[in-house]
């Protein structure tokens, strides 16, 4: 039995124990909510086509008042690097000039010498600057490609219809376009005998690889 001396007293270490407790209650610091780390967006990716100009060729056509005539030049490089995304581009491809022929000796000597002056301008290059369609990265598309036309020393705007196709690490392409060399300044190849068009026709197939790499 309780003697009457103790009766109504707390027990001195329960007492303790809820002090304690009052006091971790008031210096608890509140967990701060968890923050989640934002993702970082990847960088857009730059694709690089390089030529391989063993694997492709430039062909051209000009019509006259007697008959057609049909030419090659040889492709020394190309390479152009481009953003699927916006279609900004750069590099260029550069044909030689010194190597045009048609097949007759004559008419060839008289190109280079008279027309071309390709001893002189040894190199014809086109440097793209945009692709106005966007290219799959992977599949068959239909494009415009915008550059400048690098002819007998002077540059001149161009738009190229291209049909482009990527492949894992391949790509190829082939486009046909006008150049109007009269109309740029070259020397016009009539005689009395032959009228030639003021237009050549270009016919290009080409082939190369795929280099994908950030975007700077």
């Amino acid at each position: 039995m309780r003697t009457q001396k103790n009766r109504g007293r707390r027990p001195v270490g329960r007492t303790l124990r809820v002090w304690i407790l009052a006091i971790a209650a008031a210096c608890a610091v509140p967990a701060l909510p968890q923050t989640k780390t934002p993702a970082v967006a990847p960088k857009p990716v730059q694709l690089t086509l390089k030529l391989d100009p063993a694997q492709s060729q430039l062909h051209w056509t000009l019509g006259s008042a007697l008959h057609t005539v049909h030419g090659t030049f040889t492709l020394n490089r190309g390479s152009v690097q481009f953003h699927p995304a916006s279609g900004r581009a750069s590099g260029e491809f550069a044909a030689d000039a010194t190597s045009g022929q048609s097949g007759n000796e004559s008419r060839d000597k008289k190109m280079h010498t008279d027309i071309l002056e390709s001893a002189r301008f040894t190199e014809v290059v086109f440097r793209p600057d945009r692709i106005e369609v966007k290219v799959l990265a992977q599949g068959s598309s239909n494009v415009q490609v915008h550059g400048m036309f690098l002819l007998h020393g002077s540059e001149h705007e161009l738009t190229v219809p291209v049909q482009a196709e990527l492949a894992g690490s391949q790509w190829k392409g082939s486009a046909k376009f006008s150049v109007p060399y009269i109309q740029w300044g070259l020397k016009s190849p009539n005689t009395f005998l032959l009228k030639a068009d003021p237009v050549v026709e270009i016919d290009l197939e080409v082939t190369g690889t795929i280099h994908p790499t950030e975007a700077p």
